[in-house]
């Protein structure tokens, strides 16, 4: 999948009004997420992703493995892309859902293993709500125009 795939389908997928906004999303959510998880998992992560994506998570960042919870996730992807954090927050699950689908299943699994997933207020569990219940999937897209909610 390329750039344009890429963003097409997050434009798709979160209903967004052009393309500029999913860019923005992707941007918020793979930046924050590359902050929070060690250099080498961001560049794991990333490498299957399109070469303008990768980036995000790796060349964009000043500062990896800094140490912040799930609501400071949220509340940074937010402020980046300028929305509500329910609405963040939301936008995050479903790029990971769409990334999870690219990238290998060892290197997903080395993210969600570098990520807390207690039952506390750190819980990354969150993220993953989209990949765990299933996925977005093709058939749910084609049936009902969205996927999960």
């Amino acid at each position: 999948m390329n750039f344009d795939e890429f963003t097409g389908k997050v434009q798709h997928r979160l209903e967004l009004a052009n393309t500029g906004e999913a860019v923005r999303a992707i941007r918020a959510t793979l930046l924050t997420l590359g902050q929070r998880i060690a250099e080498e998992n961001a560049e794991d992560f990333a490498a299957s992703l399109p070469m303008e994506i990768k980036w995000y998570m790796t060349g964009a960042v000043h500062e990896h493995g800094q140490r912040f919870d799930w609501q400071e996730f949220v509340d940074r992807v937010s402020e980046i892309e300028g929305i509500d954090p329910a609405d963040a927050a939301y936008h995050a699950r479903v790029i990971i859902d769409l990334a999870e689908t690219m990238v290998p299943e060892s290197d997903f699994q080395q993210l969600r293993d570098s990520l807390p997933e207690s039952e506390d207020d750190e819980s990354w569990r969150k993220l993953f709500e989209v990949v765990d219940a299933g996925g977005w999937g093709e058939s749910e897209e084609a049936q009902t125009g969205g996927g999960p909610t």
